[in-house]
């Protein structure tokens, strides 16, 4: 294959995309906006299928980094009410089959951008649009005034993708759920109590219009997710929190779960000053678009859906299966599409059913409905 490939973000499904083409000869470039591969933090776990992130992994051939990453014991889950009670309490058997182990997003990034040859990825370019050239494929024009060609612009940037716009007018739209980010950094030496309480895996306690949810990280962190439902979509900018003031917005979210038991509180209290409003959206379920010569979306840049533990093992075996076609179709780059896209919308379509069948259930049913779920009881 001699065409030039684009990949707009290196997140897990732009990373696994370029592995995998490389592992079958084919080159690719990955533009991603941040500085550098430590310019952020990349957030907290993600477990992966055996049929998802998993099956990626494999096509992409780092099984053992893989395995080296791997931590089946986040898989502990912890249920609680507000008040408290401990509704269901499961613990991983040390000899548990890897089936949705927990890795850490920095830890899974770190394993794909080592696999590829140097300079595969372009730091700092922040994609703005791009323009269809007569010769076909497109010409990429960045932020910082630079361009570069391409004949296949993929797009893997995401919920607020600047590729999407070229495919479809779809936009995501707010689910009526906002979550609040914050943390507890080297919980285990500083607050031993409550990493006792949190355990391994995830913490989650459900009230009947907010909850909380904590999860232990590789690092030591735990970072924590204030969930506030059925809220509008301006709440993160009009709830009065002043998120630019970490102490003050600390007091503010303490107040706001004070009817709560207290160790939920303490929680709160023992976060660092890192508190970051994040509004929940989602792309419309069974999202498609005409075939376009020369551009693709994966990932949540083409089906956007509540954060239900799929969206990063579809974007990842989108990657891998979109590699896989333009493998296998080294002279037809179009007909490579239409075998990715006709697939991936059908993937992309029921995870996002079933993601939003999930967040209602976990949203709407209060921790009773959660229990319901995990037994099995509603699905």
């Amino acid at each position: 294959m001699t065409s030039r490939i684009a990949i707009v973000g290196a997140g897990p499904g732009g990373l696994t995309l370029a592995r995998v083409l490389h592992v079958h000869g084919i080159d690719a470039v990955v533009y991603e906006r941040e500085p550098s591969r430590t310019a952020r933090p990349q957030g907290g776990m993600l477990d992966l299928h055996t049929d998802g992130g998993q099956r990626a992994l494999k096509a992409a051939g780092l099984e053992a980094e893989f395995l080296a990453i791997a931590r089946p014991e986040g898989q502990d889950m912890r249920l609680l009410d507000h008040t408290g009670t401990v509704l269901l309490q499961e613990d991983t058997p040390d000899d548990a089959p890897l089936d949705r182990p927990e890795v850490d997003r920095a830890d899974l990034r770190d394993i794909l951008l080592d696999s590829l040859p140097e300079g595969t990825v372009v730091w700092g370019k922040g994609f703005r649009t791009a323009v269809a050239l007569p010769e076909g494929g497109h010409r990429l024009h960045f932020a910082d005034g630079t361009t570069a060609d391409c004949d296949l612009l993929v797009g893997a940037d995401g919920a607020r993708s600047r590729v999407r716009p070229l495919l479809t007018a779809a936009r995501p739209r707010h689910t009526g759920n906002n979550l609040v980010e914050c943390g507890i950094p080297d919980i285990d030496r500083t607050h031993p109590d409550l990493a006792a309480m949190v355990g391994r895996g995830n913490y989650w306690a459900y009230g009947p219009d907010r909850s909380l949810s904590a999860q232990r990280n590789g690092d030591g962190r735990v970072r924590i997710y204030l969930s506030f439902h059925h809220t509008p979509e301006d709440w993160l900018s009009t709830c009065g929190i002043p998120f630019d003031d970490p102490a003050r917005a600390r007091a503010a979210l303490t107040d706001l779960f004070a009817d709560w038991a207290p160790q939920f509180t303490a929680l709160i209290q023992a976060c660092d000053d890192s508190f970051v409003p994040r509004p929940l959206t989602t792309l419309p379920v069974g999202l498609t678009w005409p075939a376009t010569p020369g551009v693709t979306l994966l990932g949540d840049a083409a089906h956007l859906m509540p954060p239900a533990g799929q969206g990063a093992n579809v974007a990842m075996v989108d990657g891998a299966e979109l590699a896989l076609a333009l493998a296998a179709h080294p002279a037809d780059p179009a007909a490579a599409l239409r075998t990715y896209e006709s697939a991936m919308f059908e993937r992309g379509a029921a995870a996002a059913e079933q993601s939003a069948r999930i967040m209602e259930i976990f949203t709407s049913r209060g921790a009773q409905g959660v229990l319901e779920f995990f037994q099995g009881v509603v699905a």
